[in-house]
């Protein structure tokens, strides 16, 4: 029998352990578990909210807004950070590594971030954790661009990673230059200024290449803290500093020996304050424009892109620098005239002194005079025989007793005796030191406009716009007096009557009803009237009564629409406003002169042409288009090119060249002769109002329009004998006598429809047979205006029955017929 081989039974297979059992698996499901936990709060700390660094490809830094003039010169420039937006080839090689030496030395090498800067800066964190002292930077050039453009400033660790992610980013998507680029151009460097062209003229007041080696390595050393090293606080501290900057250049052969020698030998070489980069022009002018664009576009970025202190926007005004000067400086001398013989008005601003400080006091206050020879100074010392005065350039002179021996006004007293250490006021020199001058209390606005355009070219709003901000040319309310009469007479024309209107210069009462009373109205000086006259007379003697007659006749409410329709005011139908009561500003009297002197067109005025963007492009009025062929050097021969006009038909055109012949009649021979000798084609009106607190003269001629008002800001009477035509007329006079000059002498161009007729002055009924001449101001015959058959005719009657009655006369030679009003124009040259 047959064994079978032994063969041991089958054990079963144990069973596999499952694999998350394992523990190098579990193992690495905690590590990933830990890492996902880390990457989330990793970007929840860090990465969270990240701004894009492709905001940076388009970033474009706050800019300033330029204003330029009528000519295209640069006036003015409004801005909260001062910056000049410059290219990285505009940066001279020397600067750039100025900076690097500075701040950055290995730029052109890492991918953004220093890690030994870095590692030592948290270093320099722990070592200062809790002691309230904060820690050294540590950051890159890129990082310090992130921190300020793109997260801010927050002073902890989380920031400093954020700068680091981003300084990656950013070196992945600009060049080197870009980013060195947008670094120079935003960083912050004191006094208001904020990349390095702004500093180089805010520290040194000078261009960029015009820096030296030892001024370059002084911005070098700003964006560790520009308050630090202030040249004037902690001239040392700068110093040394700027040493460091030199020898850090020198070690990375930045420059030579020599340059690092020569440079280290150099001073400082900083002003104490920027001067301004535009000359003080139009102060209220370029305020008033400031002020226009405010409202137009907003103040900063948050109000939208083209705000005014960061857009970078292009403003054409309409501004005449010419023209303003001489506006200013009529004006001013005016009101010193008003006020000679009155008295020391006092200081202009009053000052605590801290130690031997004066100069930044000083300047702090911002005050400022440009009068003729006139300063501002602070008085420093004074002792029983003079006065020390300090002026904003650190110099310093002396104010003698015998030149401030005018009395204080309201007091028995010397100016001198009045003096306190602080005081600031006004000198000028005088002998070997100086005299003390007073700054006018009264005030007053003047305002030149182009008839043509609406466009104003000069404004004058006070006596200088560093004393006193308030401009009296927009925003100061006053009664215009009797500037308002050709107003109130242009509705009379548009409601029948005409130039040779019969008015009776006579007692007027009304009942002003409900228990009040009559009220009776009367000329100036109180003149009882002088009986019938015709229109053209009352307005040229500027009669009150003839004036409240004709509204009272033509109805209140036709003269205060009249008066609302020409942009001076919204007023009640009362009869007090016929004669100036309601209260109205230069700038809007000056407009409705200057429709009178358009033939009725006209709007608002305008200070600004237009505005353009960073980018050039026309923003501002909507739908401007340029006039390319204006500018033409000759004709070509073309059609001619005709500006767009924004001007409407405000008042009746005929209407309009009658009131402007009529009150060219107060030039010849009524309230404003003082100007008639100027000897060319003028209108205009004086204002007095009463008390008197405030006179006028607004006026002028085809080319421009001009008006202003003086009196004090709290009105209070002026005088008895002050007038419009005493007082106003020489200033405007002063005024025009150089701003004419070179101008041709145009008459006003009479409008369509105008029939130009041969009136007596005095009765205006027609003539025959006598022309006007022009030597006399008073004829007895003159050229009147009407419109189509409103003008005194000839008795047909009369002549009809003087011809029958002649006796004939044979045939003969034919006799000579007798002259025509057309062959005298022609002879004139013509009425335009």
């Amino acid at each position: 029998m047959a064994v079978e081989p032994f063969s041991p039974p089958e054990t079963p297979e144990a069973p596999r352990r499952p694999l998350w059992r394992r523990w190098w698996v579990r193992l690495l499901a905690v590590l990933a578990l830990l890492a996902a936990i880390g990457a989330g709060v990793f970007w929840l700390l860090f990465m969270r909210d990240l701004p894009s660094v492709d905001a940076l490809k388009a970033y474009e830094p706050p800019l300033p807004t330029h204003v330029r003039g009528l000519d295209g010169a640069p006036i003015q420039s409004y801005a909260r950070e001062r910056r000049v937006e410059l290219s990285f080839q505009e940066y001279p090689p020397l600067l750039i590594r100025a900076f690097l030496a500075a701040e950055d030395k290995s730029f052109f090498e890492h991918g953004g971030v220093d890690y030994p800067g870095l590692a030592g800066a948290v270093l320099d964190y722990a070592k200062k954790w809790g002691t309230g002292r904060r820690a050294r930077g540590g950051s890159t050039i890129t990082q310090q661009v992130a921190k300020n453009l793109l997260i801010g400033n927050a002073y902890s660790p989380t920031r400093k990673v954020r700068e680091a992610i981003l300084a990656y980013k950013i070196e992945d998507a600009l060049t080197k230059q870009q980013i060195l680029e947008l670094y120079l151009n935003q960083i912050a460097l004191g006094r208001n200024a904020f990349g390095v062209e702004a500093a180089a003229h805010a520290y040194f007041d000078k261009e960029l290449d015009e820096l030296t080696l030892g001024q370059m390595a002084y911005l070098a050393l700003l964006p560790k803290g520009p308050s630090n090293y202030d040249p004037v606080r902690h001239p040392d501290r700068a110093l040394e500093r700027r040493a460091y900057v030199l020898g850090e250049m020198l070690r990375n052969d930045f420059i030579t020996r020599a340059q690092y020698q020569a440079a280290m030998a150099e001073p400082l070489g900083t002003v104490l304050r920027r001067t301004p980069k535009y000359a003080q022009v139009g102060g209220y002018f370029v305020e008033e424009v400031r002020r226009q664009l405010i409202k137009q576009f907003g103040e900063t970025a948050k109000t939208g892109p083209h705000s005014v202190y960061e857009g970078g926007l292009w403003v054409r005004s309409s501004l005449d620098t010419r023209l303003q000067d001489l506006a200013t400086e009529a004006l001013r001398d005016g009101l010193v005239r008003f006020e000679g013989g009155r008295g020391w008005a006092g200081p202009i601003r009053h000052v605590d002194l801290d130690g031997d400080n004066w100069q930044q006091a000083l300047l702090n206050t911002n005050i400022g005079l440009d009068y003729r020879d006139w300063r501002a100074g602070i008085v420093t010392a004074k002792d029983s025989g003079e006065a020390m005065i300090g002026f904003a350039n650190g110099r310093t002179g002396t104010l003698p007793r015998s030149g401030a021996q005018m009395p204080r006004r309201g007091s028995a007293a010397t100016a001198f005796s009045a003096l306190k250490v602080g005081d600031i006021v006004a000198v000028a020199p005088e002998g070997g030191g100086f005299g003390l001058r007073s700054v006018p209390r009264i005030s007053g606005g003047f305002v030149v406009e182009e008839p043509a355009t609406g466009r104003v070219l000069a404004m004058q709003g006070g006596f200088d716009a560093r004393l006193q901000a308030f401009n009296r040319a927009t925003q100061a309310q006053r009664q215009p007096g009797s500037t308002i009469k050709p107003i109130v007479y242009s509705a009379a024309l548009d409601h029948g009557m005409t130039p040779a209107s019969i008015i009776v210069d006579g007692p007027f009462c009304v009942d002003q009803g409900a228990g009040l009373g009559t009220k009776c109205f009367r000329n100036f000086g109180n003149s009882a009237g002088a009986g019938p006259h015709t229109m053209r007379w009352g307005i040229e003697q500027s009669r009150n009564l003839m004036t409240v007659r004709t509204a009272s006749t033509v109805g209140m409410k036709n003269v205060v629409a009249m008066i609302k329709q020409m942009g001076i005011g919204d007023f009640p139908p009362y009869l007090a406003y016929a004669l100036g009561a309601g209260e109205t500003t230069v700038a809007q009297m000056v407009n409705a002169y200057a429709i009178l002197a358009n033939n009725g067109r006209g709007g608002d005025p305008s200070l600004i042409d237009f505005v353009q963007d960073r980018h050039g492009k026309v923003i501002w009025p909507e739908n401007w288009r340029a006039c390319d062929r204006c500018n033409a050097a000759d004709y070509d021969g073309k059609p001619m090119p005709r500006p767009i006009s924004r001007q409407r038909q405000v008042l009746d055109a005929m209407t309009a060249y009658q009131m402007v012949h009529i009150t060219e009649g107060v030039i010849q021979r009524g309230t404003a002769t003082g100007l008639r000798d100027l000897n060319r084609p003028m209108f205009g009106k004086t204002g007095t109002n009463n008390g008197p607190t405030d006179v006028w003269f607004v006026g002028g001629t085809p080319q421009f329009v001009g008006g202003l008002y003086i009196g004090y800001d709290h009105p209070r009477s002026l005088g008895g004998y002050a007038q419009g035509g005493t007082i106003a007329v020489p200033i405007f006079r002063q005024f025009a006598e150089k701003a004419y000059e070179g101008l041709e002498k145009l008459p006003f161009r009479a409008s369509p429809g105008i029939r130009m007729v041969r009136i007596d002055r005095a009765s205006g009924r027609p003539v025959y047979g006598t022309f006007p001449t022009g030597d006399d101001p008073k004829p007895a015959v003159i050229w009147e205006a009407f419109k189509p058959e409103s003008e005194p005719r000839r008795r047909a009657r009369r002549n009809a029955e003087a011809a029958s009655q002649a006796p004939a006369t044979p045939a003969g030679p034919a006799t000579p017929s007798p002259p025509r009003d057309s062959d005298f124009l022609q002879r004139e040259g013509g009425i335009y």
